[in-house]
């Protein structure tokens, strides 16, 4: 299951179609309006100098739903977006898309609460799976997690650094029960044969390779080698990206 990006459900930028409200001494919508555009969708809300701009309603034919602010005809500040597939995100948006503070919630109930960039998780953030009641808290980058992160469980939670939304070199369990486990997560070879051509066809697969069990002790996040120092770009992914990879 995907988020569904606003740009699929594209407002009709035209001026055609009927509508009923305020004009200014040029005639053009300003003011209090309501429009039904030529492809069935309806805006209602404020207008300036012809375009939509300020608090509004825009609702599509297909059933999504946008409340909240415009600017020249975009989304843009904040606003409610309600999507077909029970989806919905809530938070801030510019220039018609998803970015700065958003909650989104997925049609199987779970959320995302954090940053956003260009429609993608991006920043800081906090995914929770409804199902498990697991989440993950860290960083995202461009809808993935990447770098510093923790997976929290019901009993258990894993500290490390993330690529491409897989856990990704030196890390530690953490158990409810007072010890660590600590160790690497490796990318390792593993062959199988090929039902069809007997050929052997080597994948690679992630493997924990533990190291020491210790005490509890504090945990400080890694610096991302390819990080410069600054701090990530504030957080849809088309939107967004898929839901997070299975928990570690």
């Amino acid at each position: 299951m995907s988020d569904v990006g606003s740009e699929d459900f594209d407002d009709d930028q035209g001026y055609l179609g009927e509508y009923e409200g305020d004009r200014n001494e040029a005639g053009e919508r300003h003011g209090v309006g309501r429009a039904v555009l030529p492809n069935g969708d309806t805006y209602q809300g404020m207008y300036e100098n012809g375009k939509r701009s300020g608090q509004g309603t825009y609702r599509f034919k297909n059933g999504a739903r946008y409340i909240g602010e415009y600017y020249q005809n975009l989304k843009h500040g904040h606003g409610i977006f309600y999507y077909p597939d029970g989806s919905k995100y809530e938070g801030s948006w510019v220039d018609d898309q998803r970015q700065g503070h958003g909650l989104y919630t997925y049609p199987n109930q779970d959320t995302y609460e954090g940053e956003w960039l260009h429609h993608q998780r991006n920043g800081q953030g906090i995914y929770h799976y409804n199902d498990t009641g697991s989440r993950y808290m860290g960083t995202w980058v461009m809808g993935k997690m990447e770098s510093a992160g923790e997976f929290i469980h019901l009993n258990h939670r894993y500290q490390g650094n993330f690529l491409n939304n897989n856990p990704s070199g030196p890390g530690k369990y953490v158990f409810e029960i007072g010890c660590e486990q600590h160790g690497e997560y490796l990318q390792v070879d593993q062959d199988r044969a090929d039902a069809d051509e007997d050929d052997i066809v080597s994948t690679m697969v992630l493997k924990w390779k533990p190291k020491a069990v210790t005490g509890l002790s504090l945990w400080t996040p890694a610096k991302d080698p390819s990080s410069d120092g600054e701090g990530l770009a504030s957080a849809d992914e088309k939107g967004g990206s898929e839901p997070p990879a299975p928990e570690t």
